[in-house]
């Protein structure tokens, strides 16, 4: 991908990358390990991205 990029783009993936995140540790506990896992959690390499 260019280094320069458009800037709503650059929004775009920005946002991605916040969502991008782990379920915390806390959310895990109180739940009883019901939450182990994010649902929408992407992998850099499996996932592509439709910006």
């Amino acid at each position: 991908m260019a280094s320069h990029k458009p800037y709503g783009k650059k929004l775009r993936l920005l946002r991605k990358v916040k969502q991008n995140r782990r379920v915390p540790a806390w959310v895990m506990q109180r739940t009883d390990r019901n939450f182990m896992r994010h649902p929408k959690q992407r992998n850099w390499r499996r996932g592509r991205l439709k910006l």
